[in-house]
């Protein structure tokens, strides 16, 4: 019982040891595109073997990359991972301002399978260099890659030396790589094997190419304000493995490109000062009566609606005119006289007897005489 103990201790300490990696450090230059590939195979060792004997394991392992202390990347840095069953790669392109500053980047990787994870550090030690930055920058588009692609390192060593065939420079290095959907391109539709496009930046120590000024003639200049193609005498030295869009090219001397001066604030490091641990309130704090308050919010509106309604109750109440204020005000003078006929409707006669209205009869002063039959009148004088 003794021995197994001791085994089983044995293992769980070879776990653990296995689980924890040495920081790996890298020496990236300044100006000049890093790119470190994160293998699935580096941490495939991590995780418990594959469940049957002799299969392949290809579990899906998925990376998640970070500052250390810190819940993203630094700007200068991207990471890209296509699929589970990829690897992950990361990259950019590090300034003079990260010279002598050790970026620790910790890897964290998830096996979706066994849903346990493996983590390490990679520490990135930014040197500098005498060449930085190169006085001469061109900026290809290229159409018919991926950026996973053409991170490639063969890939990529094709595409420079391409570019180093047609422009002829003494040092020639490649600055960044941009995917075009991070500038706002459009994700492809999936037929006919499209991609979605990757900017290259490289830079080089001689003037531009005759060749590669060929898209600032008047004339490709028409061609592209009209979306066609110019003519570019080099582009078969690319076409063969690269689509490039020559309308798109950038050509940039720094040496003639003014500096602009902004009067921004330093950002400083993205950090809240340290104030303190957080000191809440006494428990002394005097306790507020909100009786009063309530009585006012509710007192307020009530007085102001019993008022209201005693207005409009005397209004519809106290001033009405009755029947006998009608009666009152109506002349004694008018009489109605009601006469029913066994073929007719009843007939109703108002008869004004006020004689101060002349006289239209010889023995009674009449003076208007009104007939209503079936709710019609008609008026007799």
């Amino acid at each position: 019982m003794a021995s197994i103990g001791i085994f089983v201790g044995l293992v769980v300490v070879v776990t653990i040891l296995s689980k924890s990696h040495a920081d790996r450090n890298v020496y990236p230059s300044a100006g000049v595109l890093f790119v470190h590939v994160l293998e699935r195979e580096y941490f495939k060792g991590e995780f418990p073997p594959y469940p049957k004997a002799g299969d392949s394991s290809n579990d899906p392992i998925t990376f998640n990359t970070n500052l250390k202390g810190y819940p993203d990347r630094p700007g200068w840095l991207r990471y890209i991972q296509r699929t589970p069953h990829s690897d992950g790669v990361l990259y950019g392109s590090p300034t003079a301002e990260h010279v002598g500053k050790p970026t620790i980047i910790e890897i964290t990787a998830y096996n979706k399978r066994t849903f346990e994870t493996a983590r390490h550090n990679l520490v990135i030690n930014i040197m500098s260099t005498e060449e930085f930055p190169l006085p001469y920058q061109a900026e290809f588009f290229i159409k018919n890659m991926n950026v996973e692609e053409m991170l490639a390192s063969e890939v990529l060593g094709d595409f420079l030396g391409a570019v180093k065939n047609v422009w002829q420079p003494e040092r020639l290095n490649a600055i960044n790589i941009t995917s075009a959907l991070d500038r706002g391109g459009r994700v492809p539709l999936p037929i006919n094997d499209l991609k979605e496009g990757v900017y290259v930046m490289v830079g080089a120590d001689v003037q531009f190419s005759s060749c590669l000024r060929e898209v600032e003639t008047p004339q490709n200049q028409l061609r592209c304000s009209q979306e066609m193609e110019p003519v570019i005498s080099c582009d078969k030295k690319f076409r063969a493995q690269f689509h490039i869009d020559w309308c798109k090219i950038s050509l940039v001397d720094i040496t003639k490109v003014v500096p602009v001066r902004s009067n921004r604030p330093d950002p400083g490091i993205g950090v809240l000062p340290d104030i303190g641990e957080y000191n809440p309130p006494s428990e002394s704090l005097k306790s507020r009566d909100y009786f009063a308050d309530f009585l006012i919010t509710l007192a307020v509106p009530s007085a102001v609606a019993l008022v209201l309604f005693i207005i409009l109750a005397y209004s519809m109440c106290c001033r009405r005119e009755g029947v006998e204020k009608r009666n009152m005000q109506t002349p004694e003078s008018f009489i109605m006289v009601t006469f029913s006929f066994p073929s007719h409707s009843s007939i109703h006669l108002c008869v004004s007897m006020e004689s101060s209205m002349g006289s239209c009869f010889s023995d009674r002063d009449i003076c208007q005489l009104i007939i209503i039959v079936n709710n019609s009148y008609c008026g007799m004088r």
